[in-house]
C-alpha cells in the first residue's frame, strides 16, 4: 500500500525533474537527483502531513547541496559514451534557454534554488524559506543578488561583453 505515493510520482515527476535540471544544469544528474529524493520521501511518505511538495522540494535542494560537498559523486568513468540525447527533449539547448541556463547555472547554489523554487515552481517567498529552511529574509537576499547577477548577465549578453 502506496498511500497516494505512485500517484504523487505519476503526476510530478517530470516536473521533479525539470526542477532539478534547473539545479544541476545536466539532464543525467537531474534524474538520479529526482531519484534519490523521491527514494528518500518514500521512506517518509507516512510522515508527510499535507502538501508533500515542500518536502520534495527541500529533499532535492539538500540532496544536491550534499552532492557538490562531497568530492566523489559515486560516478565511475565508462569505456564507451553513451548514446546521444534526442534533440526533442526538455535539455535542448536552443537560443535563450540556452541563456537562461548559463545565466542559472552562474548563480551560487542557494541562488539558484530561491530562483528556481520562487519563479518555476512558483513557490511564495515564505514558503521558498520554509523549503531551505532558512529565514525569509536570507531568501529575500538571495533573491535580489540572484536578480542582479542575473541582470548584469543579461547586460553582458546583449553588449556582447565578456565576463
Amino acid at each position: 500500500m502506496d498511500d497516494g505515493f505512485d500517484a504523487y510520482v505519476a503526476t510530478r515527476y517530470e516536473r521533479l525533474r525539470h526542477t532539478a535540471y534547473l539545479l544541476t544544469g545536466n539532464r543525467a544528474t537531474a534524474e538520479d537527483l529526482v531519484q534519490t529524493a523521491l527514494a528518500k520521501a518514500w521512506v517518509a511518505w507516512r510522515r508527510i502531513e499535507g502538501d508533500p511538495d515542500p518536502y520534495v522540494h527541500r529533499i532535492i535542494v539538500n540532496t544536491h547541496a550534499s552532492w557538490w560537498r562531497r568530492k566523489w559523486r559515486d560516478e565511475v568513468p565508462a569505456e564507451h559514451l553513451p548514446e546521444r540525447a534526442d534533440p526533442r527533449d526538455f535539455t535542448a539547448e536552443v537560443g535563450s534557454r540556452q541563456v537562461l541556463r548559463e545565466a542559472i547555472g552562474g548563480l551560487s547554489g542557494r541562488q539558484r534554488a530561491v530562483i528556481v523554487l520562487h519563479y518555476f515552481e512558483e513557490l511564495t517567498l515564505a514558503q521558498c524559506a520554509d523549503v531551505l529552511g532558512c529565514s525569509l529574509g536570507t531568501v529575500k537576499t538571495q533573491l535580489g543578488r540572484a536578480l542582479k547577477r542575473l541582470r548584469v548577465h543579461s547586460e553582458m549578453q546583449t553588449t556582447g561583453a565578456k565576463r
